[in-house]
């Protein structure tokens, strides 16, 4: 829990902690989840493998680090020392407490792979990604427009310490690069990579294609499909894949790619100001960006199993974002735009036409501030779309 905004996760992390022997919380780097769990969890030990002496400790002797830190305990990048996880395994079989460990981590890949390897059953796992529209209204926190949301981005430190987000971007790249990029990968050419960085976003909000993606890089396209993997497995982007019903009509099957933070995006996009973002070209892209990402952060700090996907054919007709409850279709046109105009529509009738018999529910997501419900649509501010979510 930050020290200035409260997480929506935290009532779930306190109803699951005696309910599972391993709690894990894992999310990107600086997402708040050391304070956190330090502030909710005030009579656990906290123990950091970050540490060279601690993990030095863990990896040369597990069965003593153990005994040493043997109940109430977070461990903290607990990644960094693979082999502990079949020692804590054992662990929590033979002590059969609930709440013994808190596991945390911002590798996914690695903290995933180990847990369902070796905890499966005994673990919870919960992601704490950057904040989202709903913490940060809770403390009237949020910018009065969608330029300046986007830009200043939403990891806490930004909100918590007063950061020029510029100087806290910066500074994320180079860490990320140094301390998770360079040891999850042997790359030899840091400029290179960040090269393929700035590449990605300015694709976000569009169809991969890792062919094209890879030769303007002057990669492999196996390199370019590893490297997305680390940015997808650190929390730096992630992927909405297609829907893939037919409506008898050949569909697009490459997914979108994403960011977690438009703070990151537009630092990578070298837009700085409210007018560098309304002139750039990509505008709606990263408007898309916004939207798509507040809805995946408000599934995963809901613990929400609903699964978000975007629809397009060959003909060009397409929907932003969709889901499906029951038998019935929800689905979002998402547009920069601050006037509301009739064209707006017409992506989402055609795909009503498409689908039917289905029932179909049809959000306008625009970058105004007022709302509007009308008979066939729902007209929603870029401000307001947590209260649809929730």
């Amino acid at each position: 829990m930050s020290n200035i905004i409260d997480r929506q996760i935290v009532e779930l992390l306190l109803s699951q902690i005696n309910k599972f022997p391993i709690l894990a919380l894992t999310g990107p780097r600086q997402s708040g989840k050391t304070t956190l769990l330090k502030e909710l969890f005030k009579n656990y030990r906290y123990v950091s493998l970050e540490s060279p002496d601690i993990r030095s400790f863990a990896t040369d002797d597990p069965i003593g680090f153990l005994s040493q830190y043997d109940d109430k305990v977070i461990l903290d990048e607990v990644q960094r020392v693979p082999q502990l996880f079949s020692y804590l395994q054992t662990k929590v079989d033979e002590s059969k407490k609930m709440g013994q460990y808190i596991l945390s981590g911002s590798q996914n890949f690695h903290l995933l792979n180990n847990i369902s390897q070796t905890l499966a059953g005994r673990v919870v796992l919960f992601k704490l990604l950057p904040l989202d529209f709903t913490e940060l209204k809770s403390q009237n926190l949020l910018a009065d427009n969608y330029q300046q949301a986007t830009i200043k981005g939403f990891y806490p430190a930004i909100f918590d310490r007063d950061i020029n987000s510029n100087i806290y971007y910066k500074n994320y790249i180079q860490t990320y690069i140094e301390k998770d990029v360079t040891e999850l990968l042997n790359i030899r050419d840091i400029k290179l990579f960040r090269t393929f960085l700035g590449l990605c976003a300015g694709r976000a909000g569009q169809l991969l294609n890792y062919s094209a993606l890879a030769n303007e890089c002057d990669i492999s396209h196996h390199t370019a499909k590893s490297w997305l993997s680390i940015l997808e497995s650190s929390y730096i982007t992630f992927f909405v894949q297609p829907y893939h019903q037919n409506f008898n009509k050949r569909l697009v099957k490459s997914p979108k790619l994403y960011f977690y933070d438009t703070g990151l995006l537009t630092h990578l996009l070298a837009i700085k100001t409210v007018e560098d973002l309304n002139q750039n070209r990509l505008k709606g892209n990263i408007f898309e960006n916004l939207i798509v990402a507040e809805y995946f952060k408000q599934k995963e700090h809901q613990y929400s199993d609903q699964e978000y996907y975007f629809w397009q054919d060959s003909n060009a007709n397409e929907v932003d974002l969709l889901t499906k409850r029951g038998m019935d279709f929800y689905i979002a046109e998402i547009k920069a735009t601050e006037t509301i105009s009739k064209n707006l529509f017409e992506k989402m009738d055609k795909f009503e036409i498409i689908s039917a018999p289905a029932k179909v529910y049809k959000t306008l997501i625009y970058g105004g501030n007022s709302n509007q419900l009308r008979t066939k649509y729902h007209v929603l501010s870029w401000k307001d779309i947590a209260n649809e979510i929730n």
